[in-house]
Order: C-alpha cells, then structure tokens, then sequence
C-alpha cells in the first residue's frame, strides 16, 4: 500500500504543472500527500477496524478537509447521509489498493471493491476502475505474469490494455474518470520493469499526475516487490503521525494474515 502513497506524493507537484517526461525529481520539495493517501489509508482503517468503508472515508476526510478532494466528494464528506453521487471519477480506483492485498480470493476482492467504490462513485464505470485495479494487485501479489494480468484485466473489464505509453503520451490530457486513466495507470505499470520506472511512466502522461502516479504505484509495488527504501524514508517523512500509525498498523496486520 505504500506503493500507492509514494505515487501520490511524486505525483502532486505535477497535477498542475503537467510534464511529458520521464527525467524529473522524484521528490520535489514541494511534494506532499493529498485525498489519495487519505482515502487509501480510510480503505485501511475501515479493514483494520470493522468500520464501514463511508464512516472510514468521512472520519479522515474530515479531519483533512484541505487535501484536494473534488468538488462532489468535499461535499459528500460533510453531508450527514450516506448518498453516493453516481460519479464514474477515479477517486474510487486511487483508494481501493489495501483491498488488493488484503483479500485472498477472486471474489471477495471484487465484491469488496465494489462495496468500497459505491458508497460515493456507484456508475458503473467508477465501480469497475476500483474492480479493475484492486483485482490487478490481486493477480500480480500472487505471482501472475504481466501478460496474463493484461489479458485477464483486457477481457473481464473492456480496457484497452494493447497501447504503450509512448503511444499514450502525446495526446494524453488530465482526466479524472476511471475510464480515462484506470487503464492508463495500469498499463504503465506492466511497461516498467520496476518500481520507480512506474511512477516515472505514470507522471509522464501529463495528466491527473498524482492519481494516476498512486495507482500505477499500487500495481507496481504488487509486481515488482518492496518499494525501495530511500522511497519509503521519503514517505514517512512526510505523513503525519496518525495516517503513519494506519499504515503501520495495517502492515503489521496483513504479516499475520500472509503468514
């Protein structure tokens, strides 16, 4: 899961300021955390504890109301209710990496991916990008090839899996729906050949820099092992003490259950 929030963090300086180049800083001095790592570490919170995935999401979000959530979700947040808005955005993908590792079988992956994405983006497309990215963890931890997960994720989702990243590049713009970096996201993980090659790939796009960059990370850290550890320092040095103790917490937890 850590993969995820290293992407987010790379990622954010360049979500307005987008490049098409894999040669940057990896951590500019600017970076920082945004929703991605907060909602990611809900998801966690929500396992670890019990809570139902939206109670996890509004408890977080609120006491991070300044971390850059779309206009829908900041209300979301703060309403009362639980009503989800029938958004097909990619905040149901960027959060659902601790389900990929924390389930053990095809089908409880998916129903919890789902159970997670719809509390807020119940389309159909939000549901499948959240669907698509958990299960793609799901496969790569468990050792499947690359090509088999492209194939599996091409036929089971529809995503367009076939494409390079220098083919994507040139025309790719800022797209916050699943269905326009979902796929995007995953396809530059498969393409790297490790971790940091990943979010370089992910960035590059010049598109929705720091979701699209915590995605390919989830993946990538699923296929390709530990994220490194001058990455992981540079994490916690920048996550304040309660998210750092559900991250820990939540590596600690899923040790006991892989042994």
């Amino acid at each position: 899961m850590i993969g995820a929030i290293a992407g987010d963090m790379i990622g954010s300086v360049y979500e307005h300021a987008p490049i098409k180049d894999e040669d940057f800083i990896l951590f500019h001095p600017q970076c920082r955390f945004t929703d991605d790592t907060v909602m990611t570490l809900a998801v966690a919170y929500a396992l670890l504890t019990g809570t139902d995935y939206a109670t996890a999401m509004k408890k977080l979000g609120r006491k991070y109301p300044r971390a850059g959530y779309g206009r829908d979700f900041y209300r979301w947040i703060f309403e009362p209710d639980v009503r989800p808005y029938f958004s097909f955005g990619n905040g149901a993908a960027m959060r659902v990496s601790p389900i990929g590792w924390y389930f053990d079988t095809q089908d409880q992956i998916l129903e919890e991916a789902k159970k997670s994405a719809e509390v807020s983006h119940n389309h159909p497309e939000g549901i499948k990008g959240a669907q698509a990215l958990a299960y793609a963890i799901f496969l790569a931890r468990r050792g499947v090839e690359k090509e088999t997960i492209r194939r599996e994720i091409s036929s089971r989702f529809g995503y367009n899996l076939s494409r390079t990243v220098s083919e994507i590049r040139p025309h790719y713009q800022f797209d916050v729906s699943c269905q326009g970096s979902v796929p995007e996201a995953i396809i530059c993980a498969l393409e790297a050949d490790n971790y940091e090659t990943s979010i370089r790939k992910a960035v590059s796009l010049g598109g929705d820099s720091d979701t699209l960059a915590c995605m390919a990370g989830a993946l990538a850290e699923a296929l390709y092992g530990p994220v490194p550890t001058e990455i992981e320092e540079e994490v916690k040095r920048r996550l304040p003490s309660d998210l750092m103790d559900i991250l820990h917490r939540f590596t600690v937890d899923l040790n006991r259950l892989i042994r």
